[in-house]
């Protein structure tokens, strides 16, 4: 029986949605899943955004746990779940995968810090107000745009890119939240008008910053407020927290402290 038709729509259109997802394994092959429920949740509401049916959640589960208790391999591994939309000539199921391998080093490394780029996105900063069926804030397979933002960073020699939208804001990078730290208050950008996916790694971190006093709040960011911040982080599920060191070059104001404490409230302290 064959694991997906070559008519499956998340092969032939990007028809389909995906979660990442942190593992660590220990040196005995125990391994811990980060954040399972609110990762599911996310891919539930993702592919309703897709017109997909509610995900069997429980069957999920039992696939998650027969392939992470098969990863034996010590260190940290990124477990990958998509659902497509199934077959698109012949009627059929949604197709459910999941993979894990491990993760790759410069994914890693990237917690030391990393120099961006900015690319403009080609929308305004509130384009999907009157656009939903743009299905922003959706976690979609159709991800050239980002692969293509994520080449240009290495043809500029530069790790990553911040994209930027027409009216002058910054948004988010290709697979990251965006994080500063201004006037003692952690800012990342809004979801919503933007288009922007809601990070589960970004609403973790602010929601411990929260509990411990920090002040946070969402609201768009010109690029020039980075020359004057004390200190700007892109953060995602795989990296956990990267500062950023230089944008086109130019020398970010870096917090050794508010980064210890990110991770902290991340789940990425060492």
């Amino acid at each position: 029986m064959p694991v997906a038709t070559a008519d499956d729509l998340g092969l032939t259109r990007g028809d389909g949605v995906f979660e990442s997802v942190r593992v660590v394994t220990a040196p005995d092959g125990t391994s811990t899943v980060g954040q399972l429920d609110e990762h599911l949740a996310r891919l539930s509401r993702s592919f309703a955004g897709i017109g997909g049916p509610t995900p069997d959640l429980a069957a999920w589960r039992r696939l998650i746990d027969e392939i992470v208790g098969a990863w034996r391999f010590a260190g940290e591994a990124i477990l990958k779940l998509m659902i497509t939309n199934g077959p698109g000539v012949l009627p059929g199921a949604p197709l459910g995968i999941a993979t894990v391998s491990q993760m790759p080093e410069a994914w890693i490394s990237a917690r030391e810090g990393i120099d961006v780029t900015l690319l403009s996105r080609g929308y305004r900063s509130d384009s999907f107000a009157e656009a939903p069926w743009l299905l922003g804030g959706v976690k979609t397979l159709s991800y050239a745009v980002n692969i293509a933002a994520e080449q240009e960073a290495t043809a500029r020699g530069v790790d990553d890119v911040i994209f930027t939208s027409v009216d002058g804001y910054l948004l988010e990078a290709p697979t990251s939240g965006l994080v500063a730290y201004e006037d003692g208050t952690l800012v990342t950008t809004p979801t919503g008008a933007t288009g922007i996916l809601g990070s589960i790694t970004v609403d973790t971190a602010l929601d411990g910053a929260d509990e411990d006093g920090v002040e946070t709040s969402s609201r768009l960011l010109r690029p020039e407020e980075l020359e004057t911040v004390d200190g700007a982080w892109l953060l995602d599920s795989a990296t956990g927290v990267a500062p950023i060191l230089t944008v086109d070059g130019a020398p970010v104001r870096q917090n050794p402290d508010m980064t210890a404490r990110l991770r902290h409230w991340a789940g990425f302290a060492s």
